[in-house]
């Protein structure tokens, strides 16, 4: 518990230190929500300005900046002068739609990662581990915007999946089994390019933690007590090999998230990334805010789920 509580309290300063640099960053940009009012025919100066008087804008930066935290504590996120309502429901409704996203590339990415890097650790020197190493820079190399494009090409052309958004018009009234199923076809291009992205990362982690494992004097003395190479792999190398692939874990959820909000917008999916973007272009700095504190609570709440685990699974934590 204390070691959580540490960990939660760091977690919170974390979160305070980004909202006050997000915060100032939004102010340091040039412009706002009504700057582009000035250029309009027939609109004033004077009237821009009752505009910014009347949304606060014209208040010095603490009081807005203290302003915005009352606001987030009442889970409302400020006032999106561009959709003209809180930010708060806003981002609940897109949150789940990025979370769908992130955890099934995530939870795949992992399942394939794992028996992946161990099988590859296992044949070091083989012609098939040469062969997994150069595919995976090949596919490293690949940035993740080619491989949407790709994809979003294959299936207009083919006509196999469907080449964006998140349900079929008119999904809302069909069966929940055929929503589902629906839901799952919409999620095969833009999970499959997370995946595809994070892939190699994750295999070439793994291979190295595995491989490091099979060179320690535990696993010598486990040949040589004629334990099975799959139970000695699975059973005694691989739980020596996580500690640094929950430390990993961490860092795949911050870059499968950030990732995600790109493949949003190129695949039409409703989640954070296409409001964030909205919100840029607009200079609805508000939203901006709200996108950027939602994706840095998330990923806070991730890492601190790959400490619990880490604090778990290694015994030197807990006793240090």
């Amino acid at each position: 518990m204390k070691y959580a509580a540490r960990r939660l309290l760091h977690s919170l300063f974390l979160l305070a230190g980004v909202s006050i640099l997000s915060f100032l960053f939004a102010d340091l940009a040039p412009g706002d929500f009504f700057s582009e009012m000035r250029l309009q025919p027939g609109v004033t100066a004077r009237t821009v300005d009752a505009l910014r008087a009347r949304h606060g804008l014209d208040r010095p930066l603490p009081v807005r900046y203290a302003a915005w935290l009352g606001s987030m504590a009442r889970g409302e996120f400020g006032y999106s002068l561009a959709y003209n309502s809180q930010v708060g429901p806003l981002l609940r409704q897109r949150i789940p739609g990025t979370l769908l996203l992130t955890a099934s590339a995530t939870l795949l990415a992992w399942l394939m990662a794992i028996p992946l890097g161990i099988w590859n650790a296992a044949r070091r020197g083989t012609w098939s581990d040469s062969l997994i190493k150069v595919s995976l820079s090949v596919l490293l190399s690949i940035p993740e915007l080619l491989l949407a494009i790709i994809f979003l090409v294959i299936a207009v052309e083919t006509g196999w999946l469907p080449a964006g958004g998140m349900h079929a018009p008119g999904a809302e009234s069909l069966p929940a089994s055929e929503q589902f199923r629906d839901t799952l076809r919409h999620l095969v291009i833009p999970v499959a390019v997370l995946v595809l992205g994070m892939l190699p990362v994750l295999v070439r982690h793994v291979r190295s933690a595995v491989a490091d494992c099979l060179d320690s004097p535990f696993a010598l003395a486990a040949r040589a007590h004629g334990i099975p190479r799959r139970r000695r792999l699975f059973r005694h190398l691989l739980p020596a090999a996580l500690n640094p692939l929950i430390s990993l874990f961490g860092f795949s959820l911050g870059t499968l998230l950030s990732a995600s909000l790109l493949v949003e917008v190129l695949v039409g999916w409703p989640g954070l990334g296409p409001l964030f973007l909205e919100a840029i272009m607009a200079r609805d700095f508000a939203l901006v805010l709200g996108v950027v504190m939602s994706s840095t609570t998330l990923l806070i709440t991730g890492n601190l789920v790959a400490d619990l685990l880490l604090y778990r699974a290694d015994p030197r934590i807990r006793t240090s």
